[in-house]
């Protein structure tokens, strides 16, 4: 049997008019796209790409520690960009906690705690004083990260909360201010609403 082809002779397209939706150029051989993909797995000067790559992470780290200074959104690590982020950051960073002394009351019971065997008095004293400072700090940051995220979810639509917002609300309010980052932008009793 013979295949029939269709009767209407194929006509080309003329070469000087574009069609719609054409990429208005001719596909590369194969050969030649190829040929423009190739490039050496090592480079032929292995101590200057080296060193080049070490001068090209340093500047992004020189940058990311300026915006954690500068609060510039642009250059900050992942975790801490966005709108809802730098709200929290706000929210947090305005209120007076006694959650950001626990570290350092913390680090004074240690010390005393050292001195258990010569002092225990003392020691159980530090001992009471940590735990009830840790669960006073504790209640304290877990209120602040409630009201942060009813708030956060009344200003923002719920796409653009990011997931673990409340753990980043929670640990910045146990931090001491001087050691957050990126570093406070308002001041304290400052309104963020």
């Amino acid at each position: 049997m013979e295949r029939r082809k269709n009767d209407a002779p194929a006509t080309p397209e003329p070469e000087g008019e574009s069609r719609p939706g054409a990429k208005g150029r001719p596909t590369p051989k194969r050969r030649e796209a190829q040929a423009q993909n190739k490039r050496p797995l090592v480079a032929s000067d292995r101590k200057a790409a080296r060193r080049a790559d070490r001068e090209r992470r340093n500047e992004l780290y020189a940058r990311q520690q300026q915006a954690m200074a500068t609060g510039d959104e642009r250059y900050l690590p992942q975790r801490d960009k966005g709108p809802v982020r730098r709200w929290v950051r706000n929210y947090i960073d305005s209120r007076r906690s006694p959650s950001e002394f626990f570290l350092p009351m913390a680090m004074v019971a240690i010390v005393l705690l050292l001195f258990a065997s010569q002092l225990p008095e003392v020691a159980v004293v530090g001992l009471v004083v940590m735990y009830a400072g840790f669960f006073i700090a504790l209640a304290f940051a877990i209120g602040y990260t409630v009201a942060a995220m009813r708030k956060v979810k009344r200003r923002f639509d719920e796409d653009q909360i990011p997931r673990f917002t409340a753990m980043y609300a929670f640990t910045r309010v146990f931090q001491p201010r001087f050691l957050r980052a990126p570093k406070p932008q308002v001041k304290r009793g400052e309104s963020v609403e």
